[in-house]
């Protein structure tokens, strides 16, 4: 055969090779959809866009044949430049302030408040979209057998559609290895690949072309509350073609009649850190481009492939699947609350683990209220980090589901407010140590922001240092503890100095506070308020870690004395008058309160001061007040409900929480309500991404809970769930589990050891497994101990209605470390 010839029929048979891979992807994701979100048309909003993202680089992907649009994100371009928010007269009015709330005088103290402490100067700088680069096909108008996904195995996000007979396939990856985002294009015909790429974005900012394949978008960020905007960055976009012919018109990069097309986006700003800002935007853009071009394309997506799956392949969740699996995406959240779903579930479970693994990379900037996917400039609530609920929901599942690393993040953000947040508790109130109100910015200002309904709540570094102290129990790694130390003790230190005692019953509380943005509202109108019950709550707490971590290190005995004898002066909680945990000092509860914060259940979820075994009272008080709360509510709010219930150990509530969010909350009319986007972005509205990660580790705490004294497996399994798996959940004291179960009873389960050490485990039904005791005593594991809880005051008359406690079975195991362990179910 002549060479040409045999070219030709390598040509053929490779196009024929690719049209078939083709229509057979479309067939298989149709019929198994494993792990995957997938759609029979593209995005035509925002919400039903796909994400990538690699803890930096974020985008967002339409997967539209005719303008495709990519949507870009880069974690550091927010607005303005480093500032502090601090307001020093809130140190004189502070007396008067505690005098007026004692003298039950609030709306005069919430006045006041606003007045002497409220920022003067910032309210917080918003996170701002970086723009878009938009692919034009022209004539591609008329499309049809269309299809796209996120692969959640991959993280790639990839749509196929057919043209005039030709096959054409976009993928789109975020890369932490090269640091990188790529957009590859491909054809099942050579020459088949024509388009125009552009780039724009709302305003501030500047697109030209560099050489003959390059377009660059340099920008600067906006100017806020009068803090000029001084964040440079720049975005590049180089396309690479294999046949056909690639050049630059005006602002545009046109390519024509290629086989395959590569386009490689860099972007970096000239953001160090949150005091610096003295980076080289373009020439950090570059070095990054410059570095992913030494690399083959297949060799970028294999490496993205493999650093994203040594996380994610960490745990699986198998709780079956019906023929509901075979709908797409949207169809199937349509459905799910009156249909028979499960593996949606576990679908839902997974996406939050990849937006975790896709948003907060070591090294980055923590997640905010948008993960790291943003396409405005001034986005809702600015994309801010909210400390008084909706950071710390973020990273709900990381230790539980494997994915510690990804917390690192975090914990630096933590370090810098420690270091920012002195000045604030010296000048605000005269106080040593360090203190963060209810939300702060790339910037890490410390100061109360928004008013004082919602900003006078200096509780945000104690519970963020809540997550500081888990991720050590969890790994037992006593470097890292003494590490954070430092800022446990200074953020100890401020409460020492700032705790008054309160005139009726001598109590140590935090005044002025609020409960988070809420009000008592039947007794008065304004949150201003002494010792609500979730303060109590955050400073028991990050007491009583202090006092851990110092023992645990050997270290400042006198200090961790002085936070015991304080301690023991703190108030108990409280059961008020109608059998429900008080969320403030006085009784107050309205039943019919319906707010979307839940905030003195603090102490049932996610602390562990509220138990069904040890404190069934609290317990039965706490289900109260959930109850009166209602379920429906906005995302983000729903997704704690469902830890809640879990807590509660009430798996078919729990699973009616997660079907009242998986529900569209675009409705028919346009309307928007708290549930999901057709994306599965969870829906406050609008777009918060807490609500993903909170259901995520609600899941996790339906399987495996590990907060009160033992390894709890299957604690609020519910019955719709009879038959599953799951694997690579971790516990405290260096523990991870794989379980089985059938008939709603544990089948099988695996237990690994990394510490060594007494496993305890709690369990409905009898095990058995070698080296299993039944359990005696008080668990010696010290990751175990259970916090002593003060006895509950108890309004007389309180209508306490208790449901007893499942009876349980309790084993130890002593474990080495290194070590796996199988337990069954007794016959």
């Amino acid at each position: 055969m002549h060479r040409l010839q045999k070219k030709a029929l390598r040509i053929l048979i490779g196009c024929l090779t690719i049209r078939l891979a083709f229509l057979c992807n479309v067939v298989t994701a149709q019929t198994s959809a494993p792990l995957k979100l997938w759609y029979t048309q593209p995005a035509k909003q925002w919400v039903e866009a796909l994400p990538v993202g690699n803890g930096r680089l974020g985008a967002m992907v339409f997967g539209n044949p005719v303008q495709e649009t990519i949507q870009l994100n880069e974690n550091t371009v927010w607005a303005g430049q480093p500032n502090r928010n601090d307001n020093p007269q809130a140190k004189e009015a502070l007396p008067e302030v505690r005098k007026l709330i004692f003298a039950g005088k609030y709306a005069g103290a919430q006045e006041l408040v606003n007045q002497k402490f409220i920022s003067k100067t910032s309210h917080g700088m918003p996170y701002e979209t970086v723009g878009n680069l938009k692919l034009s096909f022209e004539g591609h108008e008329n499309y049809t057998h269309y299809y796209r996904e996120l692969d959640l195995e991959k993280a790639v996000v990839t749509s196929r559609y057919r043209v005039n007979g030709v096959n054409y396939q976009t993928e789109v990856f975020s890369s932490f290895p090269d640091q990188v985002m790529v957009v590859r294009l491909t054809a099942n015909k050579p020459g088949s690949i024509t388009f125009s790429a552009t780039m724009d974005r709302p305003k501030n900012a500047q697109v030209s072309t560099q050489g003959k394949d390059m377009l660059l978008l340099s920008g600067k960020t906006g100017t806020v509350d009068g803090v000029e905007g001084k964040v440079q960055f720049q975005a590049k976009a180089k396309v690479q073609a294999t046949g056909g012919t690639v050049q630059t018109t005006g602002t545009s990069v046109q390519v024509e009649r290629a086989n395959e097309v590569t386009i490689y986006i860099s972007i970096a700003s000239n953001f160090r850190n949150y005091q610096d800002i003295s980076g080289n935007a373009g020439e950090q853009a570059e070095a990054y481009l410059q570095k992913a071009l030494n690399k083959k394309v297949s060799a970028l997506y294999q490496d993205h492939v493999a650093d994203y799956k040594k996380y994610f392949d960490r745990v699986s969740l198998n709780l079956g699947k019906t023929e509901a699996a075979n709908l797409p995406t949207n169809q199937r959240i349509e459905k799910f609350r009156n249909g028979n779903d499960p593996d949606l579930v576990a679908l839902y479970f997974q996406f939050g683990r990849y937006l975790l693994i896709s948003a907060s990379r070591p090294g980055g900037q923590p997640a905010n209220l948008q993960g790291i996917w943003n396409d405005q400039l001034t986005p809702p609530w600015d994309s801010k980090y909210t400390v008084n609920i909706n950071t710390e929901m973020n990273y709900w599942p990381s230790e539980i589901t494997n994915l510690t690393e990804l917390n690192e993040p975090l914990v630096q953000m933590v370090r810098e407010v420690a270091e920012s947040g002195r000045q604030t508790a010296q000048d605000m109130y005269g106080a040593r140590g360090w203190v963060l109100h209810h939300n702060t910015d790339i910037w890490r200002i410390n100061g109360p922001v928004d008013g004082a309904f919602w900003g006078m709540w200096p509780m945000g570094g104690a519970w963020l240092l809540q997550h500081l102290y888990d991720k050590y129990s969890f790994s037992g790694d006593k470097a890292y503890l003494a590490s954070v130390y430092p800022v446990l003790k200074e953020a100890s230190r401020f409460f020492l100095d700032f705790l008054v005692t309160e005139p009726v019953n001598q109590w140590l509380v935090v005044a002025p506070s609020i409960s988070p943005e809420n009000a008592p509202g039947l007794h008065h109108q304004a949150s201003i308020a002494a010792g609500t019950t979730m303060d109590n709550q955050l400073v028991f707490d990050l007491f009583s870690k202090t006092i851990k971590a110092a023992e645990v290190l050997q270290t400042d005995g006198a200090f961790a004395a002085e936070l015991k004898a304080s301690l023991q002066k703190l108030p108990p909680m409280q059961v008020g008058k109608w059998g429900q945990l008080q969320e403030w000092m006085a009784d107050w509860d309205n039943p019919k309160d319906n707010h979307r914060h839940v905030s003195h259940l603090y102490g049932l979820y996610p602390s562990n001061q509220i138990s069904p075994y040890r404190m069934p009272q609290l317990f039965a008080a706490a289900r109260m007040s959930l109850q009166a709360r209602g379920d429906e509510s906005t995302g983000w709010s729903m997704g704690w409900k469902v830890n809640l219930w879990a807590r509660l150990l009430d798996g078919n509530h729990a699973l009616k929480l997660i079907q009242d969010q998986l529900t569209p909350s675009i409705q028919p009319d346009g309307e928007q309500k708290g549930g999901t986007y057709p994306n599965l972005f969870d829906a406050h509205p609008p777009f918060q991404i807490d609500g993903n990660f909170g259901c995520t580790a609600g899941i996790a705490e339906m399987l495996l809970q590990s907060q009160d004294g033992a390894i709890h497996l299957l604690p609020a399994l519910p019955d719709a769930w009879q038959k599953g798996s799951i694997k690579g959940l971790r516990a405290p004291g260096g523990f991870e589990a794989d379980l089985k179960w059938a008939d709603n009873k544990p089948s099988e389960v695996m237990v690994r050891s990394a510490l060594g050490g007494t496993c305890r485990v709690r369990s409905y039904y009898p095990l058995t497994g070698k080296g299993l005791q039944k359990a005696k005593g008080t668990n010696t594991n010290p990751f175990y101990q259970v916090p002593a809880t003060k006895e509950p005051l108890i309004a007389s008359g309180a209508n306490l209605k208790s449901t007893p406690a499942r009876t349980v079975y309790e084993y130890d195991l002593a474990t080495k470390a290194g070590k796996s362990y199988t337990l069954r179910l007794a016959k």
